[in-house]
C-alpha cells in the first residue's frame, strides 16, 4: 500500500509553514472598550441640584415665583446702594477739602466716626510739624485734711520712654493718649466748651486716661481734682533751610475736673 498523508484535522491551518522572518498573521485583539454607563440612580425631578445644568444659576432664578424674584432684586439693590454710600463717605472723609465735604462734612463725620475712622489723608498728607506733649497734675487731699497741688507730669514723655528702643511697642503706648487728645481738641471750641455728645465723651475719656496713669493715691494724698494741659512746640527747620519759625512752646490749659469713681479703673475703685 502506498503511504498517504493524513488529512488535517478540523481547525488546523493548511498550507506551507511560514518561513523564518516572514510575518505571521496578527493575533486577534480585544474589542475597544466602550464608554461605561453612568452608575447610580438617574436624576429625578425631585432632586433640584441634579436637575439644574452647570452654570444655570440664572435659569434657576427664573424658576422662582414672582414675589421671590422681587425680594432678591430688592435685596441686591439695597446692598449695592449701601456699598456705594459707604465707599463714597469713606473716600470723602480722607479726600482733600472740596465742595461736597464743605457742604456735607457734618453728615460724613457722623457716619464715619468712630467705627470707620481713618488717620490718614489722600494725596501726600502733611507731615507733623509740631511736637505736642500732654501733661497732667492733681489736687490732692492730704492726711491732715488739707489740700495740695502736685507738679505737672509729662504723660507723653512716659509713652515716649516706653516706645524708645522697643521693637514692638504696644498700641496703647503709641496711640491711646495721642488719639485721646486729638479727640478732645476736635470736639471742643477755643473756650473749651464741648460740642455735642462727642465733646462730653472726650472729656470723660481724657479723665480716665489721666487717672489710669496717676491712680487714686498721688503724692501722699487722695486725688480730688485733675487738670490737663498740652505743650505744643513747633519743630525747628533743618539747618539748610532759610525758613524762620518761632520754636517757643505754647500751652493749652484745661479747667480743673473733679474726679469721680467713674473716672477710675475698676480695679482701683473703692
Amino acid at each position: 500500500m502506498a503511504d498517504t498523508e493524513p488529512e488535517p484535522a478540523d481547525g488546523e491551518p493548511t498550507g506551507p509553514e511560514p518561513r523564518e522572518g516572514e510575518p505571521t498573521d496578527p493575533e486577534p485583539t480585544d474589542p475597544e472598550p466602550t464608554d461605561p454607563e453612568p452608575m447610580g440612580p438617574e436624576p429625578t425631578a425631585s432632586d433640584p441640584a441634579e436637575s439644574v445644568p452647570d452654570g444655570g444659576a440664572a435659569e434657576a432664578l427664573t424658576t422662582l415665583s414672582l414675589p421671590a424674584q422681587l425680594i432678591i432684586a430688592v435685596a441686591i439693590a439695597v446692598a449695592a446702594v449701601a456699598a456705594a454710600i459707604h465707599l463714597s463717605a469713606a473716600f470723602l472723609n480722607v479726600s482733600p477739602p472740596n465742595t461736597l465735604t464743605k457742604r456735607h462734612g457734618a453728615a460724613i463725620d457722623d457716619y464715619v466716626y468712630p467705627e470707620f475712622e481713618r488717620v490718614w489723608k489722600l494725596f501726600a498728607p502733611n507731615p507733623l510739624q509740631q511736637n505736642i506733649a500732654v501733661q497732667a497734675r492733681a489736687e490732692i487731699r492730704t492726711s491732715d485734711g488739707g489740700t495740695a497741688t502736685t507738679g505737672w507730669r509729662d504723660l507723653s514723655a512716659q509713652d515716649g520712654a516706653a516706645i524708645h528702643h522697643n521693637p514692638l511697642p504696644s498700641h496703647t503706648q503709641q496711640n491711646e493718649l495721642r488719639r485721646g487728645w486729638e479727640f478732645y481738641v476736635g470736639s471742643h471750641d477755643v473756650r473749651e466748651r464741648p460740642q455735642g455728645m462727642r465733646g462730653n465723651l472726650s472729656e470723660q475719656y481724657i479723665r480716665r486716661i489721666v487717672m489710669l496713669r496717676l491712680g487714686r493715691e498721688e503724692g501722699g494724698g487722695t486725688v480730688q481734682r485733675i487738670q490737663v494741659r498740652s505743650a505744643t512746640t513747633p519743630v525747628a527747620p533743618p539747618p539748610w533751610s532759610d525758613e524762620k519759625i518761632d520754636t517757643k512752646t505754647v500751652y493749652r490749659t484745661l479747667p480743673w475736673w473733679t474726679v469721680t469713681s467713674d473716672d477710675l479703673p475698676e480695679a482701683k475703685r473703692r
